[in-house]
């Protein structure tokens, strides 16, 4: 069973991520400039409760698996620039961007905030990365909540709407470069 069957299962209906979340999230975790141990971040997956939600060890092991196997795909396509959004996340003519998309947006920005304080001592307030890292982000929230940003640039007299087709398509090679800079900043401390 794959991760997305996992988190289908009835019996797990709202009480884990959802599954595009869960792929942004794992994400933000293969991304982070320092690895951080899956014991320190997987309850966040099921709101950071303290017991899983799981019927049964042997599904709890399941899940598990298909997690670290996420991970396991998106650490090394980051290093080697060949990182892609998952199929479904996409743009949208009626909604600028898929509901898949603002998923796995929002997930990895909750994952960024779980290693938030690496990036930040990595990339200081002052530094030339961290303007790397605040385009990056800025981007990101942009696609979780396009409506928003939206209505920003049009109060700017920007058409955003071209915008979005160049964020959505630059987000591979930006969350690569990014990633790739973290873990170089990492090793040479």
């Amino acid at each position: 069973m794959d991760l997305a069957q996992i988190i289908a299962q009835p019996e797990l209906e709202d009480r884990l991520l959802p599954y595009h979340q869960t792929l942004g999230f794992i994400t933000a975790m293969a991304a982070a400039p320092n690895v951080l141990d899956p014991a320190e971040w997987i309850a966040y997956l099921w709101g950071g409760e303290e017991s899983a939600p799981f019927t049964d060890g042997e599904q709890l092991e399941s899940y598990l698996e298909a997690v670290i196997n996420a991970w396991n795909a998106a650490r090394p396509a980051l290093f080697e620039g060949s990182w892609q959004w998952p199929i479904e996340c996409d743009l949208s003519d009626s909604e600028i961007v898929t509901e898949a998309t603002k998923e796995f947006c929002e997930g990895l920005l909750q994952g960024w905030q779980l290693a938030q304080d690496d990036w930040q001592t990595l990339m200081p307030q002052d530094s030339q990365d961290n303007a790397l890292l605040g385009g990056v982000l800025l981007s990101i929230s942009m696609l979780y909540d396009p409506e928003t940003s939206l209505a920003t640039l049009s109060e700017e007299g920007v058409n955003g709407l071209d915008q979005f087709v160049e964020i959505f398509n630059a987000m591979p090679a930006m969350l690569c470069g990014l990633t790739q800079r973290g873990a170089s900043l990492a090793e040479a401390q």
